[in-house]
C-alpha cells in the first residue's frame, strides 16, 4: 500500500473546503465536483471532503457527529515544533477549534485541533536525536 484516502463527512463543502485550503491543502479539480473535494496533502495523503448524502453512499449505519464524539484521530508529521505550532496557528485562524492542550511527551510534541465538523486532528514533530 502507497496512498492514503481520508474520507470526511462535512456539512458545508464550500467552508470545509476553504478551511483545509487555508492549511495549505491544494484542492485536484479532477476528484472534485458539487459533492466533494480531494484535498491534497501530499502524493501519498489525500483528504477526501464529501456532502452527508455523498458520505452514505459509502457507509451502513449512521454518520457520527463528531462534535459529540470522537470518531478517529488523524495525525500528520511534522519537520520541527516551529511546523506544529504553525499548522495550529493556521487552522485556529481557518476555524478550526482548538482540541486539547499541546503535548509534550520526550522527544514528542505535537498539537490538535477540531476542524469545522469537528474531526480531530493531530500535528506531531520527533525530535530523533533524543530517542
Amino acid at each position: 500500500m502507497c496512498m492514503i484516502f481520508v474520507n470526511l463527512p462535512v456539512t458545508n463543502l464550500e467552508a470545509s473546503t476553504a478551511f483545509y485550503t487555508a492549511l495549505g491543502f491544494n484542492k485536484n479539480p479532477d476528484f472534485s465536483d458539487d459533492t466533494a473535494s480531494c484535498m491534497v496533502v501530499s502524493e501519498q495523503i489525500y483528504v477526501m471532503l464529501l456532502t452527508h448524502d455523498k458520505f452514505r453512499t459509502f457507509i451502513n449505519g449512521e454518520i457520527a457527529d463528531a462534535k459529540k464524539t470522537t470518531e478517529v484521530l488523524t495525525c500528520l508529521s511534522a519537520t520541527s515544533r516551529d511546523e506544529v505550532d504553525g499548522f495550529k496557528q493556521k487552522a485556529l485562524a481557518a476555524g478550526g477549534a482548538d482540541w486539547k492542550p499541546n503535548m509534550e511527551m520526550g522527544p514528542m510534541y505535537g498539537c490538535s485541533f477540531q476542524d469545522p465538523d469537528g474531526h480531530v486532528w493531530e500535528v506531531m514533530y520527533m525530535d530523533m536525536s533524543g530517542v
